[in-house]
C-alpha cells in the first residue's frame, strides 16, 4: 500500500471539526485500549487533528505534523510502525519465520505457510479482518502492520494462500514520511494564484477554500494574506516545502 507512497498521492488535507475529532479519538480508544493512558498525549484535545485523504481511499491521521494512524475508507484505524514501536503491546501479534522476512520487507502479503511453519507463531484469538502487528523470528520489533484475511484458526487449517494483507512495513513510503510538515504542504507554481482561507482558533490558524488569496512573489516565495485583517499570515517556500505561520488578529 505504501511501497511508493509520496505527497503526490495526497488529494486533500483538512483539520476536522471537534465532533469528528471526538469520534476518531473514541474509535482509536475502542480499538486500542492499551493506548488509553497516553491518548491525551497522542491526540491532544487542543491540538488540531488533520485528516489527509490520499488515493485509493486511504486516510492518514496527522497530529502536530506527525502521521499516527491510517485507515481505508471507514475501516479500523491502524497505527504507523513508528507509533507501534513506541507502544509495542497495543496490537495482537502474528509471527513469520525467517524465510518470510525479505518478502514482507519488499511489500509482499503474508502467506499462510510463513505463519504456520517452524519459526512462525499464531494467536488463536485473532479473527478475520483484524489489524495485527507482524513480528519475525529472531527479531524484537514489528516489521509490518497487517490486516488478516482469515482468522488464525483458518490460517492453520487452510494453510495456503494469503493469510494477512501487508498494509505498512519498514522503509516503505509511510515509514520514510516520519515528519509530515511540508510533505503535505501546499506547493505554489510561479505566476499562479491559490485561493485559501484562514480562520483563527485560539492560537492556531488553518486554511479553507475560497476565503482568502495568495500572491506568488517569485518561484521561491508566496505570501498569503488574511481576508479579515489584511495581515500577512503565512509565507510559503515552495522549493523547500516549508511554511512559517505568523499571528493573525482576525476572529471568526
Amino acid at each position: 500500500m505504501f511501497k511508493k507512497f509520496s505527497s503526490d498521492e495526497v488529494s486533500s488535507q483538512n483539520q476536522v471539526k471537534a465532533s469528528v475529532q471526538r469520534k476518531i479519538r473514541q474509535s482509536i480508544a475502542d480499538e486500542y485500549p492499551g493506548l488509553e493512558p497516553v491518548l491525551d498525549d497522542l491526540l491532544p484535545k487542543k491540538s488540531p487533528l488533520i485528516v489527509v485523504k490520499c488515493q485509493n481511499h486511504l486516510n492518514l491521521v496527522v497530529v502536530n505534523n506527525v502521521p499516527l494512524f491510517f485507515n481505508i475508507r471507514d475501516g479500523p484505524y491502524m497505527p504507523t510502525l513508528r507509533l507501534l514501536h513506541q507502544y509495542p503491546n497495543i496490537m495482537k501479534k502474528l509471527q513469520v519465520d525467517r524465510g518470510a522476512i525479505k518478502f514482507v520487507l519488499s511489500g509482499a502479503n503474508i502467506m499462510c505457510p510463513g505463519l504456520t511453519s517452524p519459526g512462525g507463531a499464531l494467536d488463536d484469538e485473532v479473527d478475520a479482518e483484524t489489524p495485527v502487528a507482524i513480528m519475525a523470528e529472531g527479531k524484537q520489533h514489528a516489521l509490518a502492520i497487517g490486516f488478516t484475511k482469515m482468522s488464525a484458526k483458518d490460517i492453520k487449517t487452510i494453510n495456503k494462500g494469503i493469510g494477512v494483507d501487508n498494509m505498512h512495513y519498514l522503509n516503505d513510503g509511510l515509514w520514510k514520511l516520519h515528519y509530515a510538515d511540508g510533505a503535505f504542504g501546499l506547493r505554489f507554481s510561479p505566476r499562479k494564484t491559490a485561493v485559501l482561507s484562514f480562520i483563527q482558533d485560539r492560537k492556531s490558524i488553518y486554511y479553507l477554500p475560497r476565503r482568502g488569496y495568495a500572491d506568488v512573489l517569485s518561484p521561491d516565495v508566496a505570501k498569503v494574506v488574511c481576508v479579515k485583517c489584511s495581515l500577512l499570515v503565512v509565507t510559503f517556500f515552495p522549493c523547500t516545502q516549508q511554511k512559517l505561520i505568523l499571528p493573525c488578529r482576525s476572529t471568526v
